[in-house]
């Protein structure tokens, strides 16, 4: 499968990449610095592109067969960014014909209990609710548009960790153990991401995967 990755520096995206190399697939790591991007492999090209400009992520999209976002605004950017990256992705992908775009996103949007969506939850952390917020506006986004798209939610807490190669699945609910806890390893969750590229469950729709 050849795949444009957005976001290939990232925790997350980095993670994709080497999940998706591990695989077989080949890989085009878009980035404004390429630099920013520490990974080789024969299977993995570098390239200049910016997410946020249509024009450009049609032209890095061209011939891809899945493109994935990963992208985020990191601990001090600005969280509409990743409204303003749906929009782009979208057009972008819509120019270029790509037939697939998945996008990484919040959790904030899953249901923590009947009715209730984490973000809304009490003990959801203060801090975080801004970026939260602009990931449930970024998910309608992509709802409403008419490509292929899916939307790929993380359990409530992920970080950097083992890849186990084990994981439960939602459509819309938040994957919770037996002690109530909601995560997954960037690892697993790249995993995830994967195993639903090469066998789809979810397209124009949302999943999230946790433990």
């Amino acid at each position: 499968m050849n795949i444009t990755l957005f976001g290939a520096h990232g925790t997350l995206g980095r993670r994709i990449a080497q999940e998706a190399l591990t695989r077989g697939h080949h890989v085009t790591a878009i980035a404004r610095d390429p630099a920013k991007v520490d990974l080789a492999h024969e299977n993995l090209t570098v390239a200049t592109g910016d997410v946020l400009d249509p024009t450009s992520v049609a032209a890095v999209t061209a011939g891809a067969e899945v493109v994935i976002s990963a992208v985020g605004p990191g601990p001090a950017g600005n969280v509409q960014m990743v409204v303003d990256a749906a929009h782009s992705l979208i057009e972008g992908v819509r120019r270029s014909g790509a037939p697939r775009l998945l996008a990484v996103g919040g959790a904030g949007g899953l249901e923590a209990a009947p009715g209730l969506r984490l973000v809304d939850a009490p003990s959801f952390p203060e801090a975080w609710k801004g970026i939260a917020l602009a990931q449930i506006d970024a998910y309608e986004v992509y709802r409403a548009s008419d490509i292929n798209w899916t939307y790929a939610a993380p359990s409530a807490l992920i970080t950097p960790g083992e890849r186990t190669g084990s994981y439960r699945v939602s459509a819309d609910q938040l994957v919770a153990d037996a002690e109530g806890q909601s995560k997954i390893s960037c690892e697993d969750f790249a995993v995830a991401i994967l195993d639903e590229l090469e066998t789809p469950k979810f397209e124009r729709g949302r999943f999230t995967a946790g433990y």
